[in-house]
């Protein structure tokens, strides 16, 4: 089923948002001092294309320039791709079975607008229940 759902949001959607985290990551790795943006840019890209099956999970060994990082980046691109998850959510809504694929697009939204300090991971695996890396001892396996 995730499948199934991943390809029909991938021709719906998926394209387009995933070509709009694109642009933004270009545009941050074209100054120098944004190229960690850019590198969460090409990441949410990556959520944006196949989205079922994955979560986002808060780390929380993510410090203070995560959040400073988080302000800026809600600044320069955050408030306009999350525009976009939310226009294109309200589309997807408006038949029966864009439905869930509209309320995937509303839960990117939070992830769309503060991405330092976020990880994608798996649905079944540990991090997504709330168990991170620091209380294993592989912190390996999660990456």
């Amino acid at each position: 089923m995730k499948t199934l759902l991943n390809v029909i949001w991938l021709l719906l959607a998926g394209v387009w948002m995933a070509i709009g985290y694109v642009v933004a990551g270009i545009l941050c790795f074209i100054f120098i001092i944004t190229i960690p943006f850019g590198i969460a840019s090409f990441r949410m890209a990556n959520y944006a294309l196949w989205p079922f099956g994955r979560t986002v999970v808060r780390d929380p060994g993510a410090g203070a320039m995560s959040l400073l990082g988080n302000i800026i980046w809600l600044l320069i691109a955050g408030i306009w791709l999350a525009i976009g998850h939310i226009a294109t959510g309200i589309a997807l809504c408006l038949t029966v079975i864009g439905i869930p694929l509209g309320i995937a697009s509303f839960k990117m939204v939070p992830v769309s607008l503060l991405p330092l300090g976020a990880q994608i991971v798996p649905s079944d695996s540990p991090a997504a229940t709330g168990i991170y890396p620091q209380q294993y001892g592989n912190p390996q396996q999660f990456r």
